[in-house]
């Protein structure tokens, strides 16, 4: 980054693959070296959807998802897709990190700045979500519990008229993956449709949204990650930043980054590389074609 111009191809070479513990040791290196912040000097070198890219790398999972929510929150308005990947079927414990990390780092309550920006049910839900006490995952499956929580949600929706839309949010977002996985299944049995199919009908906008991205989360990761994506990218113009924070997400976990790009191509019959391709260019394109491993 030194002198005239930078060294674009270096810069993702040395970064793109890297876990998050070396690049944290890389950026104390960097700062030993040459008493200098390497975030700061990225984003003095370059520009565009490619800075950010390399920027979310070097903040780490933890730093990286406290500014994306913080960037979703700020100003008019929410982005609600982020708030949806940052915060939905997270364990307890990285609710608790990423609640602790926000106020550190911007002095503020995270429940509170959500709080100001969501309104009415949605609003409770996050709520819900945001308390972290979800069932955790050593937790043995229940039978008899699944077999009532699958009653309890049919009767909240397909089985009144109306929908009892808190207590399909507060089953969703206190159960842990295994059991909503559980109480899913169930339901197809017992009542020969999807629960997925269920919520389509019977929510909309980011409830709607929301509760679909608990239930993929727990039934089949890898698929969720792989429609956010196509979602990122569908349509008229590319979700770039949504883009950059989905892919830079799931290249920290290089095995679930392979099962992903498998369930992308099982999906939507091309790879994810080409589609990724066919939708970013230039230095922006290269850093997202590493971080999925297409170098």
């Amino acid at each position: 980054m030194k002198g005239f111009g930078t060294d674009e191809k270096t810069l993702i070479r040395v970064l793109a693959p890297k876990d998050p513990l070396q690049i944290q040791a890389i950026q104390a290196a960097y700062t030993r070296s040459h008493n200098r912040n390497l975030i700061k000097d990225i984003e003095s070198e370059t520009r565009g959807y490619f800075e950010t890219g390399l920027v979310s790398i070097c903040r780490g999972p933890l730093m990286h998802d406290v500014y994306l929510l913080r960037d979703a929150l700020k100003g008019p308005g929410t982005n609600e897709a982020i708030l949806n990947d940052v915060l939905l079927g997270r364990s307890n414990a990285d609710m608790a990190a990423i609640k602790g990390a926000y106020a550190r780092e911007f002095r503020s309550s995270l429940e509170a700045d959500v709080k100001s920006d969501l309104s009415f049910k949605t609003e409770e839900h996050f709520m819900i979500v945001l308390a972290g006490n979800r069932i955790e995952e050593s937790t043995p499956i229940n039978p008899q519990a699944i077999e009532q929580e699958v009653k309890d949600l049919h009767r909240a929706t397909a089985g009144q008229m109306g929908t009892d839309e808190m207590l399909v949010c507060s089953i969703l977002s206190t159960r842990s993956n295994a059991q909503i996985q559980a109480i899913a299944s169930t339901y197809e049995q017992r009542f020969r449709k999807k629960l997925e199919d269920v919520i389509r009908s019977e929510f909309s906008g980011h409830m709607k949204d929301a509760l679909l991205y608990q239930v993929r989360t727990a039934t089949d990761k890898e698929r969720n990650a792989a429609i956010l994506l196509e979602d990122a990218m569908a349509g008229m113009g590319t979700k770039d930043a949504l883009l950059v924070s989905r892919v830079v997400r799931y290249h920290w976990d290089k095995a679930f980054m392979a099962s992903v790009k498998n369930k992308y191509r099982m999906l939507y019959g091309k790879a994810l590389g080409s589609r990724i391709k066919g939708e970013t260019s230039g230095d922006y394109e290269r850093l997202m074609l590493a971080c999925i491993q297409e170098f």
